[in-house]
């Protein structure tokens, strides 16, 4: 077996997270610069505090928005690590029957023994060829446990 190590993460739904957590840090801290004086007709005023859980409001969505930059898939000859938005899960090569990307499908998924599908959010179609070179690399580490597998069976 080879000891190659297939790393893959997504590509364009990390770029669109990024831009799209700092916009919104930049725009709630914008929003936390105008809330001074009266609240209106009321009898309340914007204090310091108000500003700052409002630039806090935008790190925490930001965070959130950050976890879509977690996915991952790293294989190697003897099984699989695939880290999902929520989850992860490590598993031998023995419980995987084939690597899957459905046309049609957001992401490609780990197909199990035990009829289960798993998703591997980090292959994803909206990366196009990443996704697909990212497949056949894995397909090919799965093919090289099949074979040898196949060569000690024949062996004993």
């Amino acid at each position: 077996m080879s000891d190659s190590v297939v790393t893959v993460r997504p590509r364009r739904i990390r770029l669109v997270c990024w831009v799209s957590a700092v916009t919104l840090v930049v725009v709630f801290s914008l929003v936390a610069t105008s809330l001074t004086g009266s609240t209106g007709d009321g009898y309340g005023t914007f204090q310091r505090g108000d500003q700052l859980a409002m630039i806090g409001l935008g790190v925490f969505g930001a965070l959130g928005i950050l976890l879509f930059t977690r996915p991952r898939v790293v294989a190697d000859a003897k099984g699989v690590r695939v880290r999902n938005v929520i989850g992860s899960y490590e598993l031998p090569w023995e419980v995987v029957r084939g690597v899957r990307f459905d046309r049609g499908a957001p992401w490609a998924s780990l197909e199990l023994h035990d009829d289960d599908l798993l998703p591997m959010v980090a292959l994803q179609a909206a990366d196009k060829e990443h996704a697909v070179e990212g497949v056949r690399a894995l397909r090919r580490l799965h093919q090289a446990h099949l074979a040898a597998l196949a060569g000690e069976a024949a062996s004993h």
